[in-house]
């Protein structure tokens, strides 16, 4: 199975899929920690979680899939939602919680 396939299954089998650096229970990056935060924050404790400093193929294939540069990377239901930034306004907003409870 290539990258890309691999990341396409990780998404569509898991609801939530986080693709970070490190871990939920020790990120190595900002970025990382707030993702983790804000999915604590909306209860969502049951997610896939992908250390792509373990996986350098992922940490590559990840930015190829979405066309997004950075890391961290939020897919919810399949749906690649966006990076750290994006997941903090969606949250400031109610959007994300909108998202996570369809």
């Amino acid at each position: 199975m290539d990258i890309q396939e691999k990341i396409r299954q990780q998404v569509a089998d898991h609801p939530v899929v986080l693709y970070m650096k490190g871990t939920p229970q020790s990120p190595q990056c900002g970025f990382s920690a707030n993702a983790v935060r804000i999915l604590t924050a909306l209860g969502i404790k049951d997610f896939l979680s992908v250390d792509v400093l373990r996986a350098p193929e992922i940490r590559q294939g990840i930015k190829d899939f979405a066309n997004w540069p950075t890391i961290p990377q939020l897919y919810i239901y399949g749906e690649f939602i966006g990076g750290a930034d994006i997941m903090s306004e969606m949250y400031q907003s109610g959007e994300l919680r909108q998202l996570l409870n369809r």
